[in-house]
Formats: structure tokens, C-alpha cells, sequence
């Protein structure tokens, strides 16, 4: 449209009788300068004006031929309908002339489809088209006013763009809409809401500015008909009376109001529809967001819930078993309100009206499940854990009955009981004791495990069952010394028969001597077997305090030591360098507990031999118990376990008693063996202290084994060590044919040996002090013979005190002489592969001031 306002452009004129538009090429000189392509859109935008047929006038009377021949040739590519075209000749003769040959010479070229008329003059061209339809230029009455047809297209043209761009956005949307596929997470159906949102607002904008295209059009409408509204007299020209009619088409008001409303309505009531489902569908979202995240939280708190199958082997493990459950438990409490919630949001949805109940159903179900699968079985946990607590509560009880019961028994004075008040006022005590049994025994063994069997573990049972023996054994050892009591208590004291004195028990006369040693009067017998009775019960009475010592410190009691290092309540008191190091400070204790818990006192030394080597292993785990203590003796955590069991003396001394137990078996040993002479037993109570002497002989070479240095093979490959002792040792060495003697040989060297069963050692001891403490011998390793290779040779000139020990054919020899000969047992027989010169003889020297030395002998001291 604005190349139709270059000067030279067509125009638009009035009509011919037929009512075709007549289209007039003015005169113009530059017209041949028009580029093809602007004169094309021109013609086409004209010719896109509904019409039956254009006629085309084109005036050349002041050009030549070549003009009219150019707007011939152009109008040959006229893409509308033609009717007629009109030439007005140029007005010169010459070129007029020209004209009419080039016309039919170049006819042919072109190309028209309808007829040429060639015009002399305007005059002429009236005869074809009425003058009221031609410009003033043609010699017509039309009023054409280019600028202003230009400027009505224009008002015309834009609305209708308006019109159209606007029923393109709502078909456009409406399709966009029926065809968007519902996101599947959060971000992108609110991104997806809030497009939709922000494109229908757009529309509504583009709706109002379609009202107010209308208003505008109506206003172009009453500028086209200005002039006849103006004057009466006044005739709007084709080409305004088209102009109107397309601008009254499209600015129909009462149409296009009704079609507005009409799609306004069904527009809002699709996009509500629409909107709904993208508000419902973003519900969903995060209603499926929020499930996911909380689904995790249960998963993970019924994995936790599920990994507390551990109901408890004591009191106190019961205990912060409870205590986690609480935690967890209130852990769990935020996630289960958070499920509840969520099932309830999931609820209102559904009575909302929300397009996918069929997926928010079974999860709220699924929440709801898991919730209730959480309580019910925190409910049976916390019941089986009160049911362990409940049965470990008892089994402690019982213990602790069993303690203080075997306490007052040890405690009872064997002196004190000898009398008749004394017997009786200990029966009073036991009968007031056992009054206590109903109150902190087990109840029927059946009774029990059917109250407790869901609890009931091979661990647990076999435990329980541990304890209900121990009550036998105690109600046992109440009932054996009740009846040992009402004895003395029901015996009477003889009175004293007054008798003459005989002449043969004056002082005077000595009575004759006799070989033979007299029977036992009656009172011997009694007064042997009250002694004998009295070191019995001195025995029995220490092991039971040794028992319940060891127990209280280690085992029943859910307040030992031992115990309160695995309470997670006390970890904070627990120094660094003792955590993990129960079994460095507490040795092999439960052994010892055990095989004492398993053997009551009854020659357990004698028929438990191999069991009783657990001392052994006690005693050489001693010296790292101790250092272990003096690093961390002083802590909090070993105070508050004294606190609470309200002991008296600190754990080390504790940790002593089975050292001092070990040595104290042989004492009362030998002290029984003195008063069962010639009696039935003997033989078993000589064998019983060889055992125990044996035993601790034992303990004592381990002691000493596990101090040796600088060996570099492994002791314990080097077969059972058969003795250790300090000698004074001198040696002799023979290079080739000559006998050197050493250096040292009039002085002798120090020496600790070590005899195994294939190799002697030979040692030099050293003292060491160890912070202050007491000095801790270690033995630094000096030479080795192969004991296949050694030869022994005694009574070293004379000196029963002395023997020799050669090597290789006597090329080595070391005299080796103790200081207090005992007695001489066999040596050789420890090895038979030894070679000697006499007898099959060796010296095991014991001597008083070793075992005053011993590691033993110093605990004990």
C-alpha cells in the first residue's frame, strides 16, 4: 500500500458500466523507472480487492511509444481479471504514428488475453466509461483523492489484521491447550501453570484491544462517510462504497459482539477447566513430592526399627536398649506426623473432586500402613523389652540372693559357732536369710520359661539355667550347714567328774617309754577333728569370699567393673588407653570365675589339674594389667564403679586376689595334710599339693619365660620349659689342642637359665623400676645350647654343690653351682637324647630365696 503513493502508481477510479474498477496510469515520465517488483505488489494488493474484472486506462498522450509500449508490456504479467484496456495515443503526430505500427507489430508480444482499444482522446474514452466514473485528469467528475484512499486501505488493513491476529492467538492457545501434556514433577507444572497463565492474560489484553478495534473501526467508517454525511449532494465513489462495505463487515457491531462474548465464554469456561487441571495437576506433583520424600524417612526409620533384634543380656543392656528405643521412638515422631498430615491432604483431594484419585488413594493407604506397622511393632519391642528387663531384673536378684547368701556364710566365724549361742545365733541368721528366698528367687522352672518364652534365646536359657543351678547349689550349702549347726547347738557340755589321783601319775615317777605311739583318747579324736574341721572351713570360707569377690567385680553385678565399660553412659570416663583393654586389665578372670562357678571347692586342685593352668594365664597377663592400671588407675570411670559398689578397696586390689589365691591353696593344703596324718585321704590331700606345688612352679617359670629379650625365635616353640633358675656359672673353652680358660673363669657370671625340652638358655637377669614402683625383672638373652648335643657331669671335684653341663665333646663346658641345695631329682630324664658320664642325674635346685623372688612370692608380699 505505501508503494501505491509513489508518484506514477495506479490508482483506483471509479467503475465502468458493468461495475469493473477502472484502474488509471496516470501520465508519468519516470515511469519506466518503477522497479518490476514494486509495480508488481501494487498491482497484486489491487487486484486482491474482491472484484468481477478491472479495467485498465492508461493516458500517454504527452509520451511516446516506447512508454506505451512499457506499460503494455508490464500490464501483459496483470495477475487479475481484465476487461478492456484503454491507450490514449500520444498526442504528437510522429509518435501517435509510431504508436499505431508498434501496436500491431508488437501485439503479439504482449501477451493480452483481452482486447486494445487505442484513444485519440479523452473524448473517445467517454464513449466507453461514463465521466462520473473518471478523474478530473480524464476529464470526469470523479473526486479521487489519492493520499486519502492510501490512508483508508491502511485504517482498513490494520484492522483487519487486528481481527485476524487476534482469532489466530485464541485458535492458536485453544489448540496449545487441548494438546498440553500434564508435566510429572514440580518445577515444570508450575513453569507450565504459569506460561498458561501469562499467555491467557495476553489474550484477554488482545480480546479488549479487539473491542477497541471495533470502536476504531466504526470511527474509519464515519470518516469514509464524512462527505456525504457532510453534504446531502455529496456521492461516496466506488471504491469508498467498497471501503465502507468491508469496514461495516468487520465492524458489525452487534456480530461481532456476540461472537466475542460468545468465544469470551467459551474460552473462560475452557481455560477454568484447563486451569484446574494444571492447579490439581500441581497438587498432585507435590502431593507425590512430599510422599516420596516421607515414604523415605519411613523406609529408613522401619530399617532402623528393623535392626533392633538385639533384646539384652543384662540389666543395664536392657536398659540403653530401652533408652535407644525411646530415642527412636521420638525420632519417629516427626515423620509419622508428617505421614499423618499427608494422608489427611491426600484425603481432602480426593473429596476435592481431584482428576487422579486412583494414584492418591493407595499411597495415603501405603502411609497409613506404615504408620501403624511402625507403632504396633515399636508396642511388641518395647514388650519383649520389658519382658528382658523383667527376666534379667530377676536373674540378678537371684544372683545377688546367692551372694549375700554365700557372704554370710563365709562371714560366719568358725570360733564363734563352736558354742552353743554362737551355733544358734548363726541359724537365727541363716533362717532370717532364707526367709528373704521367696522374694528374690526364680520362680518354678516351668512357671519361668513359660512366662519369659518369647524371649527365651539358647543364650538366655542357658544363663537362666546357670542361675537356677547356682540356687541349688546355695540352698545346698544352707541346708549342709544347718544341719552342721543344730548339731553344735544341740550338744551339751559334758560336766566335770572330780577323781582321786592314781600313784602311778605322780610327777615322781617316770613313766616308762614306749615305741609304739598311744591310740587317740576321745577328746584327741574330737579335738583332731575340730581342727581338722576348723582349716576345712578356713578354706571353704575364703574360697566363698574369693567367689563372690571375682563375682562382684566382674560378672553379677550389673554394676562391675567389667560391665560398666560396655555402659554407653559411662564411655565419656573411660581414659583412651584403656578403651578396648578389658581383656589386658581383667586377664583371663572369667576363666578363673567359671571353672570355680563350675567346681565347688571339692579337690578341684586335684581333679581339675589341666584347668587349673587358667591361673597360669592370669598371672602372666598380670604385668600388663598393672601398667595398665598405674596409667589409668586414677580415672573417673574407676571411681564411680567403686562409688557405686561401694567398695572400700580400689580394682588393682582385687585384681590380686587370684595371684594370692593360686599360692594360698598349698598353705592350707599342707595344714590339712598335718592333721590327716595316717588318716583315710592322705594319699589324695599328698597328691592334691604335689598338683598345687606343681601348678604354681608353673606360673612362676611362665612369669620368668615372659620377661626373656633379645631371643629371636619364639619361646613357645622351644617345647615345655622344665625349670628356670639363677646360678653362678664359670666357663671353659678348648681352641685346637690347647685349653684356654676364659678370662672370667675365677670370677663367676651371674646367670638366669631356661631348660625347654630342646634347647637351654642362658640368660643374665636385670631390674628394672618402672615408675617408681617395685623392680620388674627382664632377662636379656646371652647364648643357647641344643639340649641333642649336651652331656652333664655332677659333683664337680667334689663339690656336691656344683655340676657341669658340656657341649660338643667337651669343647664348651659351663660349671654351674646353686646356692642352697634342697634335694637332686632327675635332670637328664627331662630329655633323653642328654649324654652323661654316670648316672642318668641332673639338679632341679629349689631353694628358699628363689621363691622369695618369684613373681608370686611378690604378690603375695
Amino acid at each position: 500500500v505505501e508503494l501505491s503513493n509513489v508518484t506514477g502508481q495506479p490508482g483506483m477510479g471509479g467503475r465502468g458500466k458493468d461495475g469493473a474498477p477502472i484502474i488509471t496510469f496516470p501520465e508519468y515520465a519516470g515511469f519506466s523507472d518503477i522497479p518490476d517488483e514494486d509495480f508488481l505488489n501494487v498491482v497484486t494488493y489491487l487486484t486482491s480487492i474482491p472484484s468481477i474484472g478491472f479495467i485498465i486506462v492508461i493516458d500517454r498522450r504527452r509520451d511516446k511509444w516506447s512508454a506505451v509500449k512499457a506499460s503494455l508490456t508490464r500490464i501483459g504479467a496483470f495477475p487479475g481479471n481484465l476487461q478492456l484496456v484503454f491507450v490514449l495515443r500520444p498526442s504528437r503526430f510522429i509518435h501517435r504514428t509510431i504508436a499505431d505500427i508498434g501496436i500491431k507489430l508488437y501485439r503479439d508480444d504482449f501477451k493480452m488475453k483481452v482486447p486494445i482499444i487505442m484513444l485519440n482522446s479523452v473524448s473517445d474514452l467517454h464513449g466507453y466509461i461514463d465521466k462520473s466514473q473518471l478523474t478530473r485528469e480524464l476529464g470526469g467528475t470523479l473526486e479521487y483523492g489519492h493520499s486519502q484512499w492510501i490512508h483508508h486501505r491502511t485504517a482498513i488493513e490494520n484492522f483487519a489484521m487486528t481481527v485476524k491476529t487476534t482469532a489466530q492467538m485464541l485458535q492458536t492457545f485453544g489448540t496449545d491447550l487441548a494438546e498440553t501434556e500434564l508435566p510429572n514433577d514440580v518445577q515444570c507444572t508450575e513453569d507450565l501453570l504459569s506460561s498458561h497463565t501469562e499467555h491467557h492474560n495476553k489474550l484477554k489484553v488482545s480480546n479488549d484491544e479487539l473491542k477497541l478495534a471495533v470502536k476504531q473501526g466504526a470511527t474509519l467508517l464515519t470518516c469514509i462517510r464524512e462527505p456525504v454525511t457532510r453534504s446531502s449532494a455529496s456521492k461516496l465513489s466506488p471504491d469508498e462504497l467498497e471501503n465502507v462495505a468491508t469496514v461495516e463487515r468487520l465492524v458489525n457491531w452487534d456480530y461481532i459482539l456476540q461472537v466475542l462474548d460468545e468465544t469470551e465464554k467459551a474460552f473462560d469456561q475452557f481455560w477454568s477447566k484447563h486451569h484446574l487441571k494444571l492447579e490439581q495437576c500441581l497438587q498432585l506433583r507435590h502431593f507425590e513430592h512430599d510422599f516420596r520424600e516421607v515414604k523415605l524417612e519411613l523406609d529408613n526409620l522401619m530399617d532402623a526399627q528393623a535392626g533392633f533384634t538385639d533384646i539384652g543380656d543384662s540389666v543395664t543392656r536392657v536398659e540403653h536398649l530401652l533408652k535407644e528405643r525411646k530415642q527412636l521412638e521420638e525420632k519417629g515422631q516427626e515423620p509419622l506426623e508428617k505421614a499423618q498430615s499427608l494422608a489427611l491432604h491426600g484425603d481432602q483431594l480426593i473429596q476435592n473432586n481431584h482428576y487422579a484419585v486412583d494414584s492418591i488413594r493407595p499411597k495415603c493407604v501405603e502411609l497409613r500402613r506404615i504408620c501403624d506397622d511402625f507403632t504396633n511393632e515399636t508396642k511388641k519391642k518395647y514388650d519383649i523389652l520389658g519382658k528382658s528387663l523383667e527376666l534379667h531384673k530377676q536373674l540378678d536378684k537371684a544372683r545377688q540372693w546367692c551372694e549375700a547368701g554365700i557372704y554370710l556364710l563365709a562371714s560366719q566365724a568358725v570360733d564363734k559357732c563352736q558354742s552353743q549361742e554362737g551355733a544358734e545365733t548363726a541359724l537365727c541368721d541363716i533362717e532370717k536369710f532364707l526367709g528373704t528366698a521367696k522374694e528374690h528367687q526364680l520362680s518354678n522352672p516351668k512357671e519361668f520359661y513359660n512366662q519369659f518364652d518369647m524371649i527365651l534365646t539358647p543364650e538366655i536359657k542357658a544363663n537362666a539355667q546357670k542361675v537356677l543351678q547356682k540356687l541349688e547349689d546355695v540352698q545346698e550349702m544352707f541346708d549342709k550347714r544347718q544341719v552342721s549347726l543344730k548339731k553344735l547347738a544341740a550338744k551339751q557340755t559334758r560336766p566335770v567328774q572330780p577323781v582321786a589321783p592314781h600313784p602311778e601319775s605322780s610327777p615322781k615317777r617316770a613313766s616308762p617309754k614306749s615305741t609304739r605311739p598311744a591310740p587317740l583318747g576321745k577328746p584327741q579324736r574330737e579335738d583332731f577333728q575340730t581342727h581338722t574341721h576348723s582349716v576345712l572351713t578356713v578354706l571353704f570360707t575364703e574360697y566363698l569370699f574369693f567367689l563372690v569377690k571375682i563375682g562382684l567385680l566382674f560378672f553379677h553385678s550389673t554394676q562391675g567393673y567389667a560391665s560398666e565399660m560396655d555402659n554407653p553412659d559411662l564411655i565419656h570416663l573411660i581414659p583412651l588407653a584403656l578403651q578396648n583393654k578389658k581383656e589386658v586389665l581383667f586377664g583371663n578372670l572369667p576363666e578363673i570365675y567359671e571353672f570355680h562357678n563350675r567346681y565347688v571347692l571339692t579337690l578341684f586342685f586335684l581333679l581339675q589339674k589341666e584347668d587349673l593352668q587358667v591361673y597360669e594365664k592370669y598371672c602372666q597377663n598380670k604385668l600388663r594389667s598393672e601398667a595398665l592400671w598405674r596409667q589409668c588407675g586414677d580415672s573417673l570411670f574407676f571411681q564411680e564403679c567403686q562409688r557405686k559398689l561401694d567398695h572400700k578397696l580400689s580394682l588393682d586390689a582385687y585384681l590380686l586376689k587370684p595371684v594370692q589365691r593360686i599360692t594360698k591353696y598349698q598353705l592350707l593344703l599342707k595344714e590339712m595334710l598335718k592333721c590327716s596324718k595316717n588318716s583315710e585321704g592322705t594319699a589324695e590331700l599328698e597328691e592334691a599339693l604335689a598338683t598345687m606345688l606343681d601348678i604354681i612352679k608353673s606360673v612362676n617359670d611362665s612369669m620368668h619365660q615372659i620377661a626373656i629379650t633379645g631371643y629371636e625365635g619364639d619361646v613357645h616353640e622351644l617345647g615345655k620349659l622344665l625349670m628356670q633358675g639363677s646360678f653362678n656359672v664359670w666357663t671353659d673353652h678348648k681352641k685346637g689342642h690347647s685349653k684356654v680358660k676364659d678370662l672370667a673363669r675365677f670370677k663367676p657370671m651371674q646367670r638366669h637359665l631356661f631348660l625347654y625340652t630342646k634347647i637351654l638358655l642362658f640368660c643374665k637377669k636385670r631390674d628394672e623400676n618402672t615408675d617408681g614402683h617395685e623392680k620388674s625383672p627382664s632377662y636379656s638373652f646371652k647364648n643357647s645350647l641344643k639340649m641333642s648335643t649336651v652331656g652333664i657331669t655332677e659333683n664337680v671335684k667334689g663339690d656336691n654343690k656344683k655340676f657341669e653341663i658340656w657341649y660338643n665333646g667337651r669343647e664348651e663346658v659351663y660349671i654351674i653351682q646353686v646356692k642352697t641345695m634342697v634335694f637332686i631329682k632327675e635332670f637328664a630324664s627331662f630329655q633323653p637324647c642328654f649324654l652323661y658320664e654316670h648316672q642318668s642325674f641332673a639338679l632341679l635346685i629349689k631353694h628358699d630365696d628363689e621363691r622369695e623372688d618369684s613373681p608370686v612370692g611378690r604378690a603375695l608380699g
